[in-house]
């Protein structure tokens, strides 16, 4: 019975320890496994089984936030690792506190555990002191404006030293970068003194572009105001040309009826002096007028050429008088009495100035 006992007991513990060596390793995550204190495998996520006393875990130290954590399990993701600020020196001297940031990934877990004793204060260290040594190659206005390559060029050297140690180092970003008080203070003024600058080109231009828009549109104003004014003189002169036509064609349509209807109607003597009548009351309305009926005419030419003789015969030495007796003396020419081309009208005036068609009926203003 107390065989029985011994062997119920021994195998419990059996049982207990078998039971020891078992291990469940979550998603994403690996497990480096010694055997005898060799490196014998890694372990994947899934139900793995360990011998006790033979095979044990090698634990890895890790960085969570500030502290340093121990672990039996590998992370396989991406991991971030911030860092405090640091004092650089930059090319020109200028005293500055930066903050970077990296990302990385354990690609190979062996190497990270037997590359390197301690991953991430190697990590740690290795950022820093590139760091200072890039921006130590730059001025103060490089490493304000030239972020992408600092990150460019600390990313490609860290990937580079930490391939031995398993570790892949997908990015690294600057977190702040903090220069003196001073140097704020001058950046500030320089600033200002920018804005203000691009303030008053900015002005100066819009002015210039305003003046131009101006000028331009007073000229296109001006050539619009005279091509319109030219229309429209070109326009009241073809209506006043227009207007004058109509009219000139209304008065020898109105001339030709009359023309016609006095043809037609064989008018009497007696009805042409009527309407010879009633045209001097229409000519005689208004002042300051006085009107010679056309038969009076050839009563004064005959008056004045018997002036003339007289006046020839009994003062011959006497100059002609300054008046228009030839006119006159032309008018008291019958109308059916014919003149030779050469000849002479008393007083010297020619025969032909005699000639000529003479009005129906002559004015004179007073």
């Amino acid at each position: 019975m107390e065989i029985v006992t011994i062997f119920g007991v021994f195998a419990v513990i059996l049982v207990g320890v078998a039971a020891t060596g078992i291990r469940i390793v979550p998603q994403a995550k690996v497990m480096v496994v010694e055997r005898l204190g060799k490196f014998y495998k890694t372990a994947s996520s899934g139900l793995n089984y360990l011998i006790p006393f033979v095979d044990a875990p090698r634990a890895i130290e890790m960085r969570t936030g500030n502290r340093f954590m121990r672990s039996n399990l590998v992370d396989l993701r991406e991991q971030v690792m911030g860092f405090d600020t640091v004092q650089v020196i930059t090319h020109d001297n200028v005293n500055m506190e930066v903050g970077s940031v990296i990302y990385y990934q354990i690609v190979e877990p062996a190497k990270a555990l037997y590359q390197v004793e301690n991953l991430a204060l190697a990590i740690e260290q290795l950022t820093m002191t590139n760091l200072r040594n890039i921006m130590g190659g730059l001025t103060l206005d490089q490493t304000l404006t030239s972020r992408e390559t600092v990150n460019t060029k600390l990313r490609i050297v860290l990937d580079e030293a930490t391939e031995k140690w398993g570790v892949k180092v997908t990015r690294v970003e600057l977190r702040e970068i903090e220069p003196p008080q001073a140097i704020k203070a001058a950046m500030a003024k320089q600033m200002t003194a920018e804005r203000e600058r691009r303030a008053e080109v900015t002005k100066a231009e819009g002015d210039k572009a305003a003046a131009i828009l101006q000028a331009e549109g007073e000229k296109i104003s001006r050539i619009l105001r005279a091509e319109a004014e030219r229309d429209a003189e070109i326009a009241r002169a073809e209506g006043h040309k227009r207007a004058t036509m109509l009219q000139a064609e209304g008065k020898a349509e109105a001339t030709r009826l009359v023309f016609e209807a006095i043809h037609n109607g064989r008018a009497t003597p007696e009805v042409l002096a009527l309407r010879y009548m009633e045209t001097l009351q229409e000519l005689g309305k208004g002042d300051n007028k006085i009107f010679v009926p056309y038969e009076a005419t050839a009563t004064l030419g005959a008056v004045a050429t018997l002036k003339e003789v007289f006046a020839q015969t009994g003062e011959a030495a006497k100059p002609a008088p300054a008046r228009s007796a030839a006119s006159l003396s032309a008018q008291a020419i019958p109308r059916n009495t014919v003149v030779p081309e050469h000849a002479t009208l008393p007083g010297g005036t020619p025969a032909v100035a005699a000639r000529r068609p003479r009005p129906a009926l002559d004015t004179q203003e007073d």
